[in-house]
């Protein structure tokens, strides 16, 4: 498309595409629009590999059959919006583009920025250079070998790589050879790590002359491996992962599985291939990406980047500072804050506290809660600079967060805590205001930084006599989020589900036991966990080895210290709300082959939710008391792995009880503080109120499906042991899907036995029933017990491989 080409929306930005039928790869026939819909598509996995990162890029505006040419300077034409630090040459400064979003992707492969080169170091906040934050190993094939060769030495890396505790990821670059990243914890310089990475060049070298070399000379690269270490130096750029590159034909540089490189036909993928495989694979290089992608998305505090490259000061009245640094005038006396109302594509609130020298903000769409009984959603935006607190005006039709703003409200607040995934603060309007004085919480539920999701719950205005656990349990155990293990308040939002029984019982045991003592229940299943000071072992309930199933838990140091320990908790999968995910849970449990095991693995990651502690550095401490136990847990995961957590303890039953609904928890478990560690035994110093009502229960027979189910299930005669064997408590036929009917199938047909193994079956259900042996447990959801003892509306949950039949009970709901 040539000429003026189109104006398009990309984002919250405007866009002049053009010459998009231009063919960049003539090999191929790739066109530019091509290569805009890759970056466009890829975006969710480039940018976190690429932000805060200064990009260097090499350029084909001509196509790749023609001279190239590189690119560190931003353009003069290029858009005032794209977010910019300048670096120091010998020739004087140069502004280097940061790539933090699909517009600036869009732009630059607008430009015929194929290549993206980017060091292994980002800017902090200030725009000051932290040291790296991974290291690189390019192994670079000479004449006569190639990926095969490459790979051998990858594998010989990375034996050396994990026996020091680094973890390396595979990425076949596009070109020639095989690059290997790995995590660093940013405490060393450049310098150091390319020292370090010259070190073991020279021991691979050593090791294996014949075809590794680590010199720079390329006389001596014919039929060896060159392993480039000083990709590492401050000043060096590599290919960024998932960047195209300037090859004959569109080759990207591609994260690969370790099982991949063992492959002898690997080869080096296109552009389309990336595509396909990603909703497979998904982000081979995850755990390379911090949580908060750049100092302009770092949650509660940061750099005002993000804000000013929304922005054309030009062409909107909001301020817009000159340096994304925070600052300001910091007003006198308590931290300020300030509600503006917002008409903008959609009404909303935004509300802004001053922290640090910016605005942290949250976008409100119903406002502040009017009572205590309501949660609102949260949305935090950007940091805005402190001169917003006065700001009211018409942003223009066509910039961001075009419309009307007015100021709703304004005053000061004073915060009880601030959390990257909790903040409790009493806010006091302008008198006469709309606002008054209130007491809020803003508690993390999904994501992190920009765009990550909270609920805003209007506490009550008076401080709780008795302060219960931190709010947001969930936000405590999902990978990459704080650790809360301290008691603070906790909000009051939600009617108590539990039935009177329970919570009745629970709250006289608690009473009776002194100090409350309030866990969350989680919803995962049950393991204990052998750590031997470098590797955890894992084991399910009915005391199936369980160690291979979760990699991410047992395949790592997970850092729970150099000392033996046994710990018990839960294995806990995550839904896309951060809720505790049982269902998610059913695709990791059953899984065996390796390779299915490290695929579904990066799906459903899962996290390691920890709530006792048999015993520590050899020593058996069952017999003490839970509260010393949890002293001795909390010190066991001081140092551990984002992938396993403590979550927090309240000490108030009906509060803890409105979290959990709030926060759509299984319940809650409340424990005598006194209570020793019972195994393999119920005990009454431990009492379950749950807000679902859910059952354990035993498979004895398959009921043949009929109509649209004819050939497989149609439903599962359930019992649950009693005095007389295996007692009949009803069916579920509801809640399956052809994944679980599948698993199902495989599961119990070699099961199947002509022996009726429970008492109590109707005549009805008995008629058609093909019996199994009751080895398996599952899990259901109903709604009470009838008189006669069957579940009334069951509806299937999970297979509970981690409870063996002979444990499972009637709960006493």
């Amino acid at each position: 498309m040539a000429g003026e080409g189109q104006l398009v929306r990309v984002g919250d930005r405007r866009l002049r595409l053009t010459n998009l039928d231009k063919v960049l790869y003539p090999d191929t026939g790739t066109t530019k629009g091509e290569v805009i819909d890759y970056v466009t598509r890829i975006a969710p996995l480039l940018i976190p590999h690429v932000s805060g990162r200064p990009v260097t890029r090499k350029r084909w505006p001509e196509g790749v059959d023609a001279p190239p040419f590189f690119a560190k300077d931003l353009e003069p034409g290029a858009p005032a919006w794209i977010p910019r630090h300048p670096i120091d040459h010998s020739t004087g400064a140069k502004d280097y583009p940061l790539v933090e979003d699909v517009p600036t992707l869009v732009y630059l492969a607008q430009v015929a920025s194929l290549e993206l080169h980017v060091p292994q170091w980002r800017f902090d906040a200030h725009g000051a250079r932290r040291n790296p934050d991974r290291i690189v190993l390019d192994l670079d094939p000479g004449p006569g070998v190639g990926l095969a060769e490459c790979a051998e030495v990858a594998r010989w890396s990375r034996e050396i790589l994990t026996g020091m505790g680094l973890d390396p990821f595979p990425v076949t670059s596009g070109s020639k050879g095989i690059h290997l990243y790995a995590h660093l914890d940013g405490t060393r310089t450049s310098d150091e790590i390319s020292a370090f990475a010259k070190e073991l060049a020279r021991l691979l070298e050593a090791d294996h002359p014949d075809l590794v070399v680590s010199q720079m000379s390329k006389s001596a690269r014919p039929g060896k491996v060159f392993l480039d270490w000083s990709q590492n130096n401050g000043s060096k750029t590599t290919i960024a992962p998932y960047s195209l590159r300037g090859r004959d034909h569109p080759m990207i540089a591609a994260p690969r599985s370790w099982e991949e490189l063992a492959d002898p036909g690997l080869r080096h993928l296109r552009f389309d291939e990336m595509l396909e495989r990603t909703d497979e694979v998904g982000d081979l290089l995850a755990p390379l990406a911090p949580v908060a992608a750049s100092a302009a998305s770092a949650g509660s505090t940061g750099s005002l980047a993000s804000y000013i490259a929304k922005r054309d000061a030009a062409r909107t009245p909001e301020p817009v500072p000159a340096s994304p640094a925070p600052g300001g005038d910091p007003g006198p006396g308590a931290a300020r804050f300030v509600i503006q109302e917002h008409h903008a594509s959609r009404l909303h609130w935004d509300l802004r506290l001053e922290r640090d020298g910016v605005l942290v903000s949250w976008a409100v769409p119903r406002g502040i809660p009017v009572t205590t009984e309501k949660n609102n959603l949260a949305v935090m935006t950007e940091p805005h600079p402190l001169s917003y607190l006065d700001f009211s005006g018409e942003i223009p039709k066509g910039e961001y967060g075009a419309g009307t703003m007015t100021i709703w409200d304004r005053g000061v607040y004073d915060a009880e805590k601030w959390r990257d995934d909790e903040v409790i603060f009493t806010a006091a309007g302008a008198e006469g205001g709309p606002l008054g004085t209130v007491r809020l919480a803003l508690i993390r539920t999904q994501g992190a930084g920009e765009k990550s999701q909270w609920l805003l719950h209007r506490m009550k205005d008076a401080a709780p006599a008795a302060p219960v656990a931190a709010a947001v349990p969930v936000a405590a155990a999902v990978p990459g989020r704080a650790r809360p293990r301290s008691r603070g308040a906790a909000p009051d939002a939600a009617p108590m589900l539990a039935t009177p029984s329970t919570s009745t019982r629970a709250a006289q045991a608690a009473r009776r036991w002194g100090e409350p003592w309030v866990e969350f229940k989680w919803d995962g299943i049950r393991a204990i966990g052998v750590w031997d000071g470098e590797r955890l072992r894992m084991r399910a309930r009915s005391g199936t080895d369980i160690t291979a199933r979760y990699p991410e838990l047992t395949g790592v140091d997970v850092g729970l210290g150099p000392g033996p320990a046994v710990v018990d908790g839960e294995v806990v999968a995550y839904d896309e709300r951060g809720r505790p995910s049982f269902h998610r849970l059913q695709s990791r449990m059953h899984l065996t082959r390796p390779r299915e095991i490290e695929r579904e693995a990066r799906r459903t990651p899962v996290t390691y939710v920890l709530f006792d502690v048999l015993s520590v550095g050899g020593l058996d401490v069952m017999d003490r008391p839970l509260t010393e136990r949890r002293a001795l847990l909390e010190d066991l995961v001081a140092g551990a792995d984002a992938a396993v957590v403590v979550p927090p303890v309240a000490d108030d039953l009906d509060a803890a009880l409105a979290t959990a609904t709030a926060l759509e928890l299984e319940g809650v478990v409340v424990k005598d503080p006194r209570s020793r560690y019972r195994p393999g035994s119920r005990s009454e110093e431990w009492l379950k109120v749950k807000l679902t009502r859910t059952q354990d229960v035993v498979i004895g027979a398959i009921r043949p499906g009929k109509g649209g189910r004819t050939g497989t299930i149609g439903s599962l005669l359930l019992g649950i042991p009693g005095p007389d064997g295996l007692q009949y408590v009803g069916r579920v036929g509801s809640g399956f899907s052809e994944a679980t009917l599948r698993l199902l199938e495989s599961q119990l047909q070699p099961l199947r036995t002509d022996e009726n193994p429970m008492v109590g079956v109707p005549r009805a259900d008995a008629s058609d029933a093909l019996w199994v042996r009751p080895e398996l447990v599952a899990e259901v959801e109903f709604a009470e017990f009838t008189p006669g003892g069957t579940l009334r509306h069951a509806r299937w949950r999970g297979l509970r491989p981690d409870v063996r039949p002979e444990d499972v009970v009637r709960e006493d709901v």
